[in-house]
């Protein structure tokens, strides 16, 4: 599936390097905010949008300057401004005629001669979010191919191998758990009460940000002792429970490219393989027998959101799934004149796209996975001002659901993912399957 394998692989009989930390940059006294003056940040095209600004100084209002100016979900537009800062406050206006995002960015000038200050403030709105379209269509044969690659999967025997491991709650059980699947194993932790009786308790399948690392044994645990049958998967199906700086390591070498890997063939890009492994974890987790036979959640951020959806989309059995700040979505934006989603994969030079990678990833779209799933239910969070998966992108997959969903609008943050998204994800979870 990947020619990352034989890489990893010879990691492993490696030493382990150090690594030099970088030194932290001085926190700066100047703090600048800023925000739609409306409550939801939620607008009409063409309407103008009034942000508040408010810069402090060692935290009392600032006199000066604030330089600002209205990007389009990241990208430039003609409309900026100067304001004298009263009080330490002032504000930006712009407008957008098409469903989207825009967001202010301003930055401060102890005055007109000053330079500008080495920080800024960041501030979104959305713009008829729910009105945002697809870039493209779902490939004609999208359905086919992904059955193709499911049933290469179904020939892999499941097998899997449970080894025993002390679990960090009293009360819960763990295993650290491999199972082969097409090219990568599958490695994860799974945890479940001890002496549960049989089809019992429902099943969640936790799966991960970009990056390199181990299972969360932790985390299997904690949703364990919630009353679940939960396995944390890595996304790489890496061996667990090594020191961190063999993971550290790893994403600095030879899996520092990963999401690059075959990105112009649908059947060996990395993304593809990631997500059968979702399959195949859903696989183990299904034939265990204090499943209720109801329940299959699948719940990350980020690159978690993506796989997910993914998830979502690609097997009947996940019946509710959440999706943080999710990645992978409207690989295709450009065509709109937008900006993809993480992990932006399509290379644009001279603003034309490639096509090889931008018809591979078609197959490997939230946008399209979301038109696939039959989940009971949903629950996303989408920051307005983040940068590594644009609000416009997630909406553009999110609008695509026809199935009861729900969404957060992270007014104030970019994709830190705050602890209230984080929050709201747990007790969509739970509410799912009546806990």
């Amino acid at each position: 599936m990947t020619r990352l394998l034989p890489l990893v692989a010879a990691l492993l009989l490696q030493p382990l390097s150090a690594q030099t930390a970088k030194k932290a940059e001085p926190d700066s006294p100047i703090k600048i905010a800023a925000r739609a003056e409306r409550a939801d940040a939620i607008y009409r095209q063409g309407e103008k949008v009034v942000f508040n600004l408010a810069v402090t100084d060692s935290g009392k209002p600032a006199a000066g300057l604030v330089e600002w100016s209205i990007l389009k979900d990241g990208l430039a537009t003609e409309q900026k401004g100067v304001s004298e800062l009263v009080d330490g406050k002032a504000v930006a206006t712009g407008s957008l005629n098409e469903p989207g995002f825009i967001q202010v960015r301003a930055v401060y000038r102890a005055n007109a001669k000053a330079k500008v200050a080495p920080i800024f403030g960041l501030g979104g709105a959305a713009i008829d979010p729910t009105e945002i379209k697809r870039s493209l269509s779902v490939p004609d044969d999208f359905d086919a191919f992904w059955d193709s690659m499911k049933k290469k999967l179904a020939a892999v025997p499941v097998e899997p191998k449970l080894v025993s491991v002390k679990s960090p709650i009293k009360d819960i059980e763990s295993f650290d758990v491999t199972a082969p699947a097409l090219g990568l194993q599958i490695s994860g932790y799974m945890s479940k009460p001890v002496g549960a009786k049989p089809k019992s308790l429902p099943i969640i399948l936790t799966v991960h940000g970009a990056g390199v690392s181990d299972s969360s044994l932790g985390g299997s645990a904690s949703w364990a002792s919630k009353g679940f049958i939960a396995m944390d998967m890595n996304a790489h199906g890496l061996p667990n429970g090594k020191p961190k700086q063999f993971y550290a390591d790893l994403y600095a070498g030879p899996m520092n490219p990963y999401r690059y890997e075959f990105r112009n063939d649908r059947e060996k890009a990395y993304f593809t393989g990631m997500m059968l492994r979702l399959i195949r974890g859903i696989d183990v987790l299904t034939a265990q027998p204090e499943w209720d036979g109801k329940h299959v959640v699948v719940s990350g951020a980020s690159q978690g959101g993506y796989q997910a959806i993914a998830a979502a989309g690609l097997d009947a059995r996940v019946t509710f799934f959440a999706a943080g700040v999710p990645a992978g979505c409207d690989h295709s934006g450009m065509l709109a004149n937008r900006i993809a989603g993480w992990p932006k994969i399509v290379p644009v030079v001279d603003g034309k796209p490639d096509i090889s990678v931008l018809e591979t990833y078609r197959y490997i779209d939230c946008m399209n996975f979301a038109t696939r799933t039959k989940a009971a239910g949903c629950f996303f969070t989408v920051g307005f001002i983040d940068a590594t998966c644009p609000p416009t992108s997630v909406y553009a997959a999110y609008n695509q659901l026809n199935i009861p969903k729900e969404i957060y609008n992270d007014i104030p943050s970019g994709h830190s993912h705050s602890q209230t998204a984080r929050d709201g994800m747990v007790k969509a979870v739970m509410k799912y399957v009546g806990k």
